[in-house]
């Protein structure tokens, strides 16, 4: 069970007080936004993890979780009811995303962290309203619990001690998730590497093997290998709506790339696909990443 305590303002300025408390993947911190009375920040052991908004839950302040967004808004139709699973809770900015964009919408989290899932629950409570379950289970576990063809989105958003668990980046994780999906349904993973983005060109060679149609969303910088950072991978078996992501993307408050086709079967450099043999957890950020 996770003990969180009000950590008061230096200065005791008006306004909610930080949350900390302890969970299962280490020390959480729900940190205030000063611009937005309800806006928080999730912090895991000093990483940030997610951004809410409880009075927009529209609103996406991180670059990935906005190109996370850009998917769920393509995926179907404006307004249309989607049934998405969610693997990886964090804050549920995903989850709140999409209940707020498409009401009446049914989704799926999985989370590892049953502490993590009890501070959010109590400190930053869902909209009643909203068809949103959330299970504390492995993410892989979790998806074996789907049934075949129920999703229209599978979002993947894991994070371990700010690694991606190994056994969620192999073929075989990856034929689950087709196997969840409906047909024309649409993957998308929230990946972190830098240089020499070994990590990121096999996730690219990974889902080359199981989905026919792939794209790579990124800043420039981080795609060519001169930086660590996010990088959302879509993978889906049928066209991806290409030309509209990469205008949404460009234009972000940070703009981003969109790769594709031969670009992005070039970028993979002849990566290797990762197996259940072969799969190690992403790499370690650099310290300077969090600072």
């Amino acid at each position: 069970m996770a003990k969180s305590k009000r950590r008061g303002r230096a200065g005791g300025g008006s306004g909610p007080d930080p949350v900390v408390a302890s969970v299962d993947g280490g020390l959480a911190e729900l940190i205030p936004d000063r611009e937005r009375p309800r806006g928080w920040t999730l912090l895991i052991d000093g990483a940030p993890q997610s951004y809410v908004d409880l009075d927009d839950p529209a609103h996406l302040s991180f670059e990935y979780q906005r190109r996370l967004g850009h998917v769920a808004d393509l995926v179907a139709p404006p307004g249309r009811p989607v049934q998405v699973v969610h693997l990886g809770g964090g804050a549920f900015t995903l989850a709140r995303y999409v209940a707020a964009t498409r009401p009446r919408s049914t989704q799926q989290i999985v989370e590892l962290d049953a502490a993590l899932v009890q501070l959010v629950r109590a400190q930053l409570p869902l909209d009643p309203g909203a068809r949103i379950r959330v299970r504390s289970a492995d993410a892989r576990a979790g998806l074996t619990k789907v049934p075949d063809g129920w999703a229209d989105l599978v979002i993947a958003d894991v994070f371990s001690g700010a690694r991606t668990p190994a056994h969620l980046t192999s073929t075989e994780f990856l034929g689950e998730v087709r196997r969840v999906l409906r047909p024309g349904g649409c993957y998308a993973a929230n990946l972190a590497d830098g240089p020499p983005l070994a990590h990121l060109r096999a996730q690219v060679a990974t889902a080359a093997a199981v989905f026919p149609e792939l794209a790579l969303a990124a800043d420039p910088t981080v795609l060519r290998g001169r930086r660590f950072g996010n990088a959302v991978l879509l993978a889906s078996d049928s066209v991806l709506p290409v030309a509209e992501l990469t205008r949404r993307v460009a234009g972000d408050p940070h703009a981003g790339r969109v790769e594709h086709g031969r670009a992005l079967a070039d970028f993979t450099g002849g990566a290797a696909a990762v197996t259940d043999a072969s799969a190690k957890p992403s790499p370690v950020p650099p310290p300077a990443v969090f600072r």
